[in-house]
């Protein structure tokens, strides 16, 4: 798959929580036989892995470390005779989660969480029991949101192959080798009647990667241009980067390939935090769940101290691949690094809109010293932000400051709405796993070769 010209996307998303073409009944041309129903599994897995699976509908599935809600997007692949529009998004949707759940699922983030939960009649009371619940409970949610999504789109069942997703990581340790993502697909596959592809993560780390980041490969796939330098820049919980010199698409446009894989000029790993800890204060200080448009933080004052020490923070030093997640960075982090602060500097006085504005130049510094590393004043380089960060105004403007040398501007000048980006990478990549293609890129994740990733729960 190579750079389109133009993607085809669906209406802002600010319209409303579901976005579709209006046109998609007449898009749906018969793309699968009509009885999908296979008389044994090696039947089911030779017609999974070949051709029959190029062009279909995939849905992919998002909840990501800032756990503000499930994205889920429907979309289509023209494969590699149609590379003028390799992907039409036809249809998005996002829907928060459940207060009782959500509450689980942050208290499982962090180690022995679940003891500051106080269990209701027939609610578990160990953390591996509340494990189970929350992966049962979570494969609820997320049906729900598919149905929803099949339903307000008109699309039907047997028109959509599989659905890539990813579920919640609740625990993300490569330095020990493994990542937990809650979900149970079983559920996914029996409420929807469709396919599902989850637990990306393990198989690279079987093979000596981190497991993160994945969505480097599909941003390759689809954004990598012979003209330029191009970094896409995620602004999730976590922010991580994806650096896609000019001519990465010629010289690595196929993920499959061992040998070109382990050549890959593509760069990608996590750079440290970005909503999670806007968010967690916020959250702590105003009524608000996230500070829109970064206006909390525009009005408080830098505390270039306090900048400095949380910068110290042994993962900015680090060199890649490297990824990170709320184990390293918490709101207990954020709140025990301030009382060092003030024991340090007690003379100092600062707000609570201050420690905003702090973080928030915590992650633009962060996140652009590391791109400054691949850009070059002389070179045409830009960088394309998506994920939540891309809606903070304030934030964008101080990534522009940091970054002189380059465009900033998110993922729809390129025509993929920022908000769904991370979704349909992973409807991408439960096609690539469907096809038996390999979906990491081992220069970005350390692996030791390319992989085909994730497991298929069939419906």
């Amino acid at each position: 798959m190579t750079n389109p010209a133009s993607i085809a996307d669906t209406n802002d998303n600010t319209d409303s929580t579901i976005n579709y073409d209006d046109n998609l009944n007449n898009t749906l041309d018969k793309t699968l036989d009509d009885d999908l129903n296979y008389a044994t599994l090696t039947d089911a897995l030779e017609q999974t892995v070949f051709e029959n699976f190029d062009d279909g509908l995939y849905i992919g599935m998002m909840s990501g470390t800032s756990l503000d809600g499930m994205d889920a997007v429907l979309c289509q692949f023209g494969g590699e005779e149609n590379i003028q529009q390799p992907l039409r998004l036809l249809a998005s949707i996002s829907q928060d989660f459940p207060p009782r759940l959500r509450e689980v699922l942050l208290a499982l983030c962090q180690p022995n969480g679940v003891q500051e939960l106080t269990p209701t009649m027939g609610e578990p009371s160990s953390e591996l029991d509340w494990f189970g619940w929350a992966s049962k409970e979570y494969a609820e949610f997320a049906s729900d949101v598919v149905n929803n999504l099949l339903q307000q789109s008109n699309t039907d069942v047997e028109s959509v192959l599989a659905i890539g997703c990813h579920g919640q990581t609740v625990r993300h340790r490569p330095q020990m080798g493994f990542s937990l993502q809650l979900l149970d697909a079983n559920i996914i596959a029996e409420r929807t009647g469709i396919s599902v592809v989850s637990d990306f993560r393990r198989r690279d780390m079987a093979v000596g990667g981190q497991g993160a980041p994945l969505v480097p490969a599909f941003h390759q796939a689809l954004f990598a241009t012979p003209d330029s330098t191009r970094v896409l820049l995620n602004l999730g919980g976590i922010a991580n980067i994806t650096v896609l010199p000019a001519n990465a698409n010629l010289i690595n446009a196929n993920p499959a390939n061992d040998a070109l894989v382990n050549n890959s000029p593509v760069i990608g790993y996590d750079t440290g935090p970005a909503n999670l800890l806007l968010d967690a204060w916020t959250a702590l200080h105003t009524d608000k769940d996230y500070d829109a448009g970064g206006a909390w933080a525009q009005s408080g004052q830098v505390v270039e101290p306090l900048l400095n020490q949380l910068i110290e923070h042994p993962f900015f030093a680090r060199t890649y691949p490297k990824s990170t997640g709320r184990e390293d960075f918490n709101l207990a982090w954020l709140q025990n690094e301030l009382q060092k602060f003030d024991q340090a500097s007690a003379h100092i006085r600062y707000s609570s809109a201050d420690v905003q504005a702090t973080l928030t130049e915590l992650t633009a510094m962060s996140t652009s010293m590391q791109i400054n590393l691949f850009i070059k004043a002389n070179e045409n380089s830009s960088v394309y932000v998506c994920g939540g960060g891309a809606l903070n105004d304030y934030l964008m403007t101080r990534l522009q400051a940091h970054l002189p040398h380059c465009t900033v501007e998110t993922t729809a000048s390129l025509g993929l709405n920022p908000a769904w980006v991370e979704a349909v990478a992973f409807a991408w990549l439960a096609r690539q796993t469907l096809m038996g293609e390999t979906g990491n890129l081992p220069a970005v994740t350390g692996a030791s070769k390319g992989v085909v990733l994730g497991q298929v729960c069939f419906a």
